[in-house]
């Protein structure tokens, strides 16, 4: 059983019956990271180029066979980032920064043994985002990444991998704040449902001993 599996109370997440007000009972200080601002940028990049560190096996036997490549979180490194203000849009400013996405590359090797290696792709974004003032605890950049690559080829001459990219970066300005919301009270927890596989399901449903009745079908002279 869980939050979203037969379980019924009104102290757990789900839709709202009735009116939204009832069982509404403080307001609560809870401690969460408030986004200010937040934008999505997707694109191809072709010709990306995948330099390789930490492969695994170590020491595969080249040239490689390129699989896949995908990145492995998707929280982006967020440096360099620069904020110019925007005279003109209040509260507006312009965000520059770079963002790197670690990636798993996925191969085989002249062997045919399948391998991976780490690698980076780095993207630059400048964009327009809303940026609080000044205060005393600071805000920070923020990025949630994607990238994935279904094609790509190796290149001998230096051991890297040519690939295109599928890449998507959310930027968010956010800070650490202790937020005061209203509560409908503590969350109540429902008990685990196991799972179980019933490989014996269909067998035991099955009678103890074959039925009674004895009249085949066959011929006419049975039930004589």
């Amino acid at each position: 059983m869980s939050f979203f599996s037969n379980f019924q109370t009104d102290k757990c997440p789900g839709p709202i019956s009735g009116n939204p007000l009832g069982g509404l009972n403080e307001k609560v200080c809870i401690q969460a990271q408030r986004v200010f601002d937040a934008c999505i940028k997707q694109g191809r990049r072709e010709g990306a180029v995948l330099n390789m560190t930490e492969p695994v096996p170590a020491n595969p036997t080249y040239p490689l066979t390129f699989i896949s490549a995908r990145s492995t979180t998707s929280v982006g490194t967020v440096t360099a980032f620069q904020v110019d203000r925007l005279p003109d849009r209040a509260g507006c400013a312009r965000v520059q920064a770079t963002v790197d996405i670690p990636v798993e590359v996925v191969y085989t090797d002249a062997n045919g043994v399948e391998g991976k290696a780490s690698s980076t792709v780095t993207v630059s974004e400048d964009v327009i985002l809303f940026v609080p003032q000044p205060s005393v605890m600071p805000y920070e950049v923020q990025s949630v990444v994607s990238a994935v690559a279904p094609e790509g080829s190796f290149n001998a001459e230096n051991n890297t991998f040519t690939v295109d990219l599928c890449i998507t970066v959310i930027l968010k300005i956010i800070i650490g704040v202790d937020l005061l919301v209203p509560s409908y009270g503590y969350c109540v927890i429902p008990p685990a449902q196991e799972y179980t596989h019933e490989v014996c399901a269909g067998f035991f449903e099955l009678p103890l001993y074959p039925q009674g009745n004895t009249d085949c079908g066959c011929c006419g002279n049975c039930n004589k």
